[in-house]
């Protein structure tokens, strides 16, 4: 009776795992089906734009091509985000390692370590909520992103998709509202400030322009030209 009672729970088991699997695997699958989807359609709305929207907030959001983005701001935000975007794989292997270091000396969540293909995985799927799992699928889908898209299309999509301000999602929107101005006509140091919002956008909205955001855009601002961004599109 045990042994039959103990190959029943193994098959059980069995069929639980592969349903898992299964499960998991599809999930993968419908990940990158939108991933080669946006290889030519532009997102109409994204993961964090949707949560925001259950959160009550009016969303202003307009999308813009590439080459009518300034050089500025496609240079700053790399400069603060991931200066070595161009040279990994949507993974910064060193950057992450410092990060879970610290993360375990805290004993918790306190630092991401991700890369623009990464944090461009969180906005368009999934969630802001820290964890281990969101992070592992995050991975993922940069890796995803990084095979099937180039570079200039991966900083594209990021520039239209991050919010910049409480719901003001998009560069050509954050241009509009805190300087009245077109994306493409961005300073230096307006696109330094810009960028440097980036990691708490609704902060800084509600807070204005503190003196830790100026050094922050100095900081960038001397950064920015040393970086290299994508100019056109690369051949597969």
């Amino acid at each position: 009776m045990r042994r039959k009672t103990g190959q029943r729970l193994i098959r059980a088991a069995a069929a639980a795992l592969g349903v898992g699997v299964a499960v998991l695997l599809g999930l993968q699958a419908w990940y990158l089906g939108w991933v080669v989807h946006y290889t030519d359609h532009d997102p109409q709305t994204t993961a964090f734009m949707e949560i925001r929207r259950t959160e009550g907030a009016t969303l202003d959001h307009r999308w813009v091509e590439y080459e009518e983005i300034s050089h500025w701001l496609k240079r700053a935000v790399i400069a603060a985000e991931d200066a070595r975007f161009m040279q990994h794989g949507g993974i910064d292997w060193t950057a992450l390692n410092k990060a879970m270091e610290e993360n375990r000396e805290a004993g918790r969540v306190v630092r991401g370590g991700s890369t623009i293909t990464q944090q461009l995985a969180k906005n368009l799927f999934l969630s802001p909520r820290q964890s281990y799992l969101r992070k592992a699928q995050e991975a993922v889908i940069a890796l995803m992103l990084e095979a099937v898209l180039d570079k200039r299309r991966i900083l594209e999509l990021y520039l239209n998709a991050i919010e910049w301000g409480d719901g003001i999602f998009g560069a050509a929107t954050a241009a509009r509202h805190y300087y009245d101005t077109p994306v493409g006509s961005v300073s230096r140091w307006q696109a330094a400030v810009l960028a440097a919002r980036i990691p708490r956008p609704r902060f800084y909205y509600r807070r204005g322009t503190t003196p830790w955001l100026l050094e922050r855009a100095g900081d960038i601002h001397r950064w920015s030209n040393q970086v290299r961004i994508p100019e056109n599109r690369s051949l597969r």
